[in-house]
């Protein structure tokens, strides 16, 4: 999201023109997952929405063994987000945990 590594690393913009990114993640500003889901497909051909949510979904969560999570599928543990984009912002305006929700 700001377009480089707050420790020197690699950015993900640029990893994901280089077709070496699958996981985004964010121990320091966990709300800018959100935003990079949307953000990614602007700023990198080739990259579609759903490829980038599941960059921060279901990519993750497989990579840690987590199997029942990240899609909407049948089986699935059904955690959603109901986002609207306000100015290229996406705000989360409903939650579901396990089917239910919760805001």
């Amino acid at each position: 999201m700001r377009g480089g590594s707050h420790s020197g690393n690699i950015a993900a913009e640029d990893l994901a023109r280089r077709d070496l990114l699958q996981i985004m993640s964010s121990d320091y500003v966990p709300a800018s997952l959100l935003m990079s889901a949307f953000e990614l497909p602007e700023r990198v051909e080739g990259i579609a929405l759903p490829q980038a949510v599941a960059m921060v979904t279901r990519n993750p969560a497989r990579a840690v063994g987590l199997d029942d999570r990240g899609d909407i599928a049948v089986g699935q543990r059904a955690d959603l987000l109901r986002v609207a984009l306000h100015h290229r912002a996406p705000s989360v305006r409903q939650v579901w945990n396990v089917g239910t929700q919760v805001v």
